[in-house]
């Protein structure tokens, strides 16, 4: 609990209990700031926000007298962190922040640095929620906004956290969701073309990205891929100590003799002229580079590898090579991957595996990058035996049409494709058509547990539909 004069520069001593952006989240004595990040802007909801029983109004237009106090700023956006860090006391400024951006591999990396730190001392906060070693909770975006985001900070502090990894997304970096802190440690993974609809274009996605590596203290670290097309434009915008991890020797941090199997992989890093052995379960040669960039991390820290070599063996990351194995002949895994250079990397390290064939169940979000639906759609059926195309979030979209765009560029050159709209029933064909040995993909979603559909949403997880039609197949097996 806090006072008004406490946050902000007014006489008002108002108590407040919580800072909300939501009009819907209001409590008694919350502080309602009326952000405006160009699709909604917050000021239309002022009335509702009193009437669940707002304290005090932030606001940045005229809007009347209310009967409560009603502040006027320049930019409601830009002092929203301030706000917050000040309502929790600066917790960002009590732990050791990591941040990891890229289009692909960010829960991945940063779920490892928590594993390897420990959830006892690390949060987590990303696609797959925040969590520390005493929760584990659902967020609404993989970066929250400032009014969610702190509360997590000051959350993790309460539990005896010491470090946080986030998952920092190009979105946040654009909206200003994180200008206010200041990181220990930065780290890209990659940059691929994504999210051009929100951007406007691949060089404003790349600029918004260096935005994490412009915010790393002077004294604190950037850990950049070596190896990404964008290194040398990260690498310029980096404040910090500029650390690298690749496949070659003049990297920081570099791995060699590489073998892929399946469900693990081994490989050998060197760091500082000594020479390690890794044994990891996250198998891939993405997962090299991901577990690289943790394990660098982690030394750069100041943790050794003996401190550390343990936990590798724990390292599971939800929702990405996700394996279900209910006792049936073929294979099946879920996985969040949902951009082409993902897919890609996916897809070839599948053909490694001693399977069969392939079939791939994937779609396409609505109302996001259209740019990338029909790429896509090409590397899909290039690198699988057999594909089915699905809805995954359309949003305000028809999914028919999201479909259409996804095969446009195949139509008369592939025939290994059907479609199926409904996910469930997609899902559900997979596993149906599966022979021995086959691997069914399960592509896009992850661990998520919420499709979008035009103006509402409802609960679906893909491992729990692979799972139930596994489990319907093997009934009818048995019942024979």
């Amino acid at each position: 609990m806090k006072k008004l004069n406490e946050l902000i520069d007014t006489k008002i001593d108002v108590e407040i209990k919580g800072i909300k952006t939501n009009s819907k989240e209001i409590e008694k004595n919350d502080l309602f700031i009326c952000t405006d990040r160009g699709t909604l802007d917050r000021h239309q909801f002022i009335d509702d926000a009193i009437e669940k029983g707002a304290s005090a109004v932030i606001v940045k237009k005229d809007v009347g007298k209310k009967k409560v106090p009603i502040i006027k700023v320049e930019n409601p956006n830009d002092i929203l962190p301030i706000i917050c860090s000040k309502f929790y006391d600066e917790p960002e400024k009590k732990l050791t922040m990591i941040g990891v951006t890229g289009t692909d591999g960010k829960t991945s990396v940063s779920t490892m640095i928590q594993t390897l730190l420990g959830s006892d001392v690390c949060g987590y906060i990303g696609t797959n929620g925040y969590s520390c070693s005493k929760f584990n909770k659902d967020t609404n975006n993989t970066t929250p906004d400032s009014d969610k985001l702190y509360g997590y900070f000051d959350e993790f502090i309460k539990n005896g956290c010491k470090y946080c990894s986030m998952e920092v997304c190009s979105e946040a970096l654009m909206l200003g969701r994180v200008e206010n802190i200041e990181y220990d440690i930065s780290i890209h993974t990659n940059i691929t073309s994504e999210h051009l609809n929100s951007h406007g274009s691949l060089e404003n996605y790349v600029k918004d990205k260096c935005k994490l590596f412009k915010q790393t203290k002077k004294n604190g670290y950037c850990i950049l891929n070596k190896d990404d097309e964008h290194f040398n434009e990260v690498k310029e915008a980096s404040n910090g100590i500029v650390l690298t991890y690749g496949k070659d020797s003049d990297n920081d941090l570099y791995f060699k003799d590489i073998k892929i199997l399946p469900g693990k992989t081994l490989f050998k890093i060197n760091y500082k002229n000594k020479e390690y052995e890794i044994d990891s379960p996250m198998a891939g040669m993405f997962n090299v580079y991901n577990l690289s960039a943790a394990l660098l991390t982690l030394f750069t820290l100041g943790f050794t590898f003996d401190d550390i070599k343990s936990k590798i063996s724990k390292l599971h990351v939800s929702g990405r090579l996700e394996m279900i194995d209910m006792g049936q002949n073929f294979y099946a895994m879920v996985d969040y991957a949902h951009t082409p250079n993902g897919i890609t990397k996916l897809l070839e390290y599948v053909k490694e595996l001693p399977i069969r064939k392939s079939i791939v169940v994937i779609g396409q979000a609505g109302d996001r990058d259209k740019s990338k639906r029909k790429t896509v759609g090409e590397v899909v059926v290039k690198n699988c035996d057999h594909a089915i195309f699905t809805y995954e979030d359309p949003r305000s979209e028809d999914p028919k049409d999201i479909i259409e765009m996804i095969i446009e560029n195949i139509k008369d050159t592939h025939d290994n494709y059907e479609i199926v709209i409904d996910r469930s029933k997609a899902i559900k064909k997979a596993i149906d058509i599966a022979k021995e040995k086959d691997i069914v993909l399960v592509l896009g979603k992850g661990n998520e547990t919420y499709q979008k559909l035009k103006d509402k949403v409802i609960y679906f997880n893909d491992i729990e539909e692979v799972k139930k039609s596994i489990q319907e197949r093997l009934n009818r097996v048995n019942t024979k």
